[in-house]
């Protein structure tokens, strides 16, 4: 990356030659020229750190602009979207959300909030099929699911993704529950289980 310096003798030389426009120190032609090479090499730094900037995985400085985006905060936002890591979670889940109904998609949205989770589907008894001791899961239970999480998810500052003075720690399930409520199907019932 050029310096201050290198941008001063790039600017000298493309003055034209002659007497009207001097190139020693001290005058106050090379005070000006001195001042915009200062600023120039700053703007060349900051333009390096734009490709960071521009990816909302990585991004620091332009998180409150890309959340702006994304329309985040939102109903969902919890004690856990209160941190650097929380809320680059919840950034990216929501711009690369496709949209789904499968439970694959819902484990991998969790996943994308920092949750574990498996879910479990019920199925309607049917002779034949089931089996004696099976559950007689018919009616609204035909469209329940069953989202299990440990009993308190824990997230941890993390170097590189939290920013200093924060928490080491934050847990709470309440954007869990939240998000898949607001992303399920209309005419689904979603049940939290946690623990083991």
């Amino acid at each position: 990356m050029p310096t201050a310096a290198d941008y001063l003798e790039q600017l000298k030389t493309l003055l034209p030659p002659g007497q009207a426009f001097p190139r020693e120190a001290g005058t106050t032609l090379h005070s000006l020229l001195d001042g915009m090479s200062i600023e120039l090499a700053r703007v060349d730094g900051r333009g390096e750190a734009l490709p960071t900037e521009a990816n909302p995985a990585s991004t620091n400085e332009l998180l409150s602009d890309w959340e702006r985006v994304a329309g985040l905060p939102d109903k969902c936002s919890g004690a856990l979207e209160q941190t650097i890591q929380g809320r680059k979670n919840a950034l990216i889940a929501k711009l690369t959300s496709t949209g789904g109904q499968s439970p694959a998609y819902f484990i991998d949205l969790a996943g994308a909030l920092g949750y574990d989770v498996t879910i479990e589907q019920f199925r309607p008894f049917r002779a034949g099929l089931s089996h004696a001791g099976d559950a007689l899961t018919n009616g609204a239970w035909v469209f329940t699911w069953r989202i299990h999480a440990a009993e308190t998810s824990v997230i941890s500052f993390r170097a590189g993704m939290s920013a200093a003075g924060e928490r080491l720690r934050t847990w709470g399930n309440d954007t869990l529950e939240c998000k898949i409520n607001q992303l399920k199907p209309a005419h689904t019932i979603a049940l939290f289980a946690y623990g083991d």
